[in-house]
């Protein structure tokens, strides 16, 4: 008897990975604009029924901490992520994965000490690496809406130095798809 409840049992996981492999993605190309702390244009591509590749190129204001203190950071840069994509009920779709970023990043700061008082800019070069994490929905019209949250560690460089800080964003996006 435990060895035919065994063998149902992994019949039925077989079958459920067969369907999942199976499984459409909803949508092949898609583009739009994302929103929040990332303000950039958005094309996502499924490379497979599950695996999609999403880029954002654009405007990132990020409020960092490292060991010198806070820091609000600008930065144009590029966002590369592989995500795996799963379906939950009717449009609603779940994602993970991770990408990088890439670009140029200038932050502005305040020395505040007693005897010294002053403004600064710094200029840096960008390297981050972050997951992400979310929820879209496709509508039965060729639109979808996307929720996700991407943290991560950034590293900024330049001549002089580099700088490391928690990396993190919540965003909106809408993409029009086909």
């Amino acid at each position: 008897m435990k060895k035919m409840k065994k063998c149902a049992i992994l019949v039925l996981l077989l079958m459920g990975m067969v369907g999942a492999a199976f499984a459409q993605a909803p949508y092949k190309h898609s583009v739009g604009a994302t929103v929040g702390n990332f303000n950039a244009f958005s094309y996502k591509t499924f490379l497979t029924n599950h695996l999609a590749l999403q880029l954002d190129l654009g405007y990132k204001y990020t409020i960092g901490a490292n060991k010198y203190g806070n820091m609000n950071i600008s930065t144009l840069e590029l966002n590369p992520n592989l995500m795996y994509e799963g379906h939950f009920t009717g449009g609603l779709y779940g994602f993970i994965g991770g990408g990088v970023s890439l670009g140029y990043s200038w932050f502005y700061g305040v020395y505040d000490v007693w005897w010294f008082d002053t403004s600064y800019r710094y200029d840096y070069g960008k390297f981050g690496a972050n997951g992400i994490l979310g929820l879209e929905y496709k509508f039965n019209i060729p639109l979808t809406l996307q929720l996700d949250f991407r943290p991560g560690y950034g590293m900024l460089f330049n001549r002089d130095y580099d700088l490391g800080y928690f990396d993190w964003s919540a965003n909106l996006g809408v993409r029009y798809t086909f």
